[in-house]
């Protein structure tokens, strides 16, 4: 049992590490806010002085903040459909018996640690160029037009890029959660002639749904922030700018700090208005 003094030493020795975190998070909030009530133009004369509220006012009211809202919400949405539907279905398959199951997993995993740059860059290049890309020979063997994927096409090009790097981390958590399914429960119900449709609705399903709230939850996250995918790819353009990216531009493009840290600030409350959301889906899924 531990005694006080033990949980003295305890919290002495996490000290550091907290303070270290705390500073990690809240320094660049602080210098956010600071600046979000100023105007800061580096190259314009630098600190120009209090403007309260101004910054927050001009960047909500600008005609571009809404549209990238929508933008952010829709990669958003469309990522974790993509990713929880075909997630489910990898994981099911990765899960039978088959030959060379270690390499196929691995294989099916590996998208993930590939840097999100280096993946667009070749996405981009190698299969959506209209010219030279996969895609555009594809098409042309079917007697068919290339598209101009990241043109015509940018925002469905956008979630399929992002949707095939999160797509292993949704396929490994969900084949970790089908793994520690019961066996017995399927073979009790194939025994009672349960067809396949009833046991994956029933009871697979069901004992996923754990796992399906935490990928939402952790994706959901980093997905609010998607940023270099679109900077590699369309530039913002096409109907792609996401409120990260109009962050970007208002910052470094237009040099305004105070404006871009205004937009800092909004995106922020976005995150936090989600992550709320998300924690009470998850915190009812988790007391059932």
């Amino acid at each position: 049992m531990a005694t006080k003094a033990s949980r003295s030493a305890a919290r002495l020795m996490m000290g550091p590490a907290v303070i270290l975190l705390l500073g990690w998070m809240l320094v660049p909030l602080i210098m956010t806010l600071w600046f979000s009530f100023r105007t800061y133009l580096p190259l314009r004369g630098g600190d120009q002085g209090w403007t309260g509220f101004d910054n927050y006012v001009r960047f909500v009211s600008s005609s571009a903040f809404w549209p990238a809202v929508q933008t952010t919400l829709v990669i958003v949405l469309g990522v974790l459909v993509i990713t929880v539907c075909l997630g489910i279905l990898l994981a099911i398959l990765l899960d039978q018996p088959m030959w060379g199951q270690g390499i196929v997993r691995i294989l099916v995993i590996a998208p993930f640690f590939v840097m999100p740059t280096v993946s667009a860059l070749v996405w981009k290049n190698m299969f959506m160029d209209p010219v030279n890309g996969l895609f555009a020979h594809l098409w042309r063997f079917f007697g068919a037009e290339p598209v101009s994927w990241l043109s015509d096409a940018a925002m469905p090009s956008i979630i399929m890029i992002v949707s095939w790097q999160w797509l292993p981390f949704a396929t490994l958590i969900l084949l970790t959660a089908i793994q520690s399914l019961d066996s017995e429960q399927l073979e009790a119900a194939e025994m009672d002639g349960a067809p396949h449709l009833k046991r994956f609705f029933y009871i697979i399903l069901p004992h996923l749904s754990r796992a399906i709230t935490i990928v939402l939850l952790i994706q959901t996250i980093f997905l609010l922030a998607i940023f270099a995918e679109i900077f590699v790819t369309t530039g913002g353009a096409f109907g792609t700018r996401t409120l990260s990216y109009l962050i970007f531009q208002r910052v470094l493009e237009s040099q305004n700090v105070g404006l871009g840290s205004a937009g800092g600030v909004y995106a922020i409350i976005l995150a936090n208005i989600v992550a709320i959301f998300l924690m009470r889906i998850v915190g009812k899924n988790l007391d059932n």
